[in-house]
């Protein structure tokens, strides 16, 4: 397996336009596409559960990224593996965004503040998904 990428790649601005894109402000989605990132505005449409972007970072070289996206929905073997690949941060990431209480100290306890913006928009987002799927109005009928 190739060198697996993690979030602590990329310089500040280049996280702040991700938490932006995940906030659904295209022009930061732009920004990322444009801007050599395409990974972090399919791991942003991943998060928003767009199977296509999960698809994308899988057949481009980003698994972990889409591992990512399942981990944060708190998929078993997703977890299991960011673990087996020693992807720790992510693992501790994911955690985080899925209200872990050691996870989301961890990030507070090494004060990284930008990370903690991006976990809780994350968990904001996954609050809304859990309301929309429970919403009778908003679900799909076959």
């Amino acid at each position: 397996m190739s060198e697996l990428h993690c979030l602590t790649d990329y310089d500040a601005k280049v996280l702040i336009a991700f938490n932006l894109s995940l906030n659904g402000e295209k022009q930061f989605t732009d920004f990322l596409l444009n801007n050599g990132f395409p990974e972090l505005a399919a791991l942003s449409a991943a998060i928003h559960s767009d199977t296509a972007a999960l698809q994308w970072l899988l057949d481009n070289g980003w698994p972990e990224f889409a591992i990512l996206s399942n981990a944060i929905d708190n998929e078993e073997h997703a977890i299991a593996w960011l673990d087996k690949y020693e992807c720790t941060f992510l693992s501790t990431f994911a955690a985080a965004c899925r209200k872990s209480d050691e996870a989301i100290k961890w990030f507070a306890d090494n004060d990284l503040k930008l990370f903690i913006i991006i976990i809780r928009n994350i968990h904001q987002i996954l609050l809304h998904q859990a309301w929309d799927s429970s919403d009778v109005h908003k679900r799909r009928r076959s």
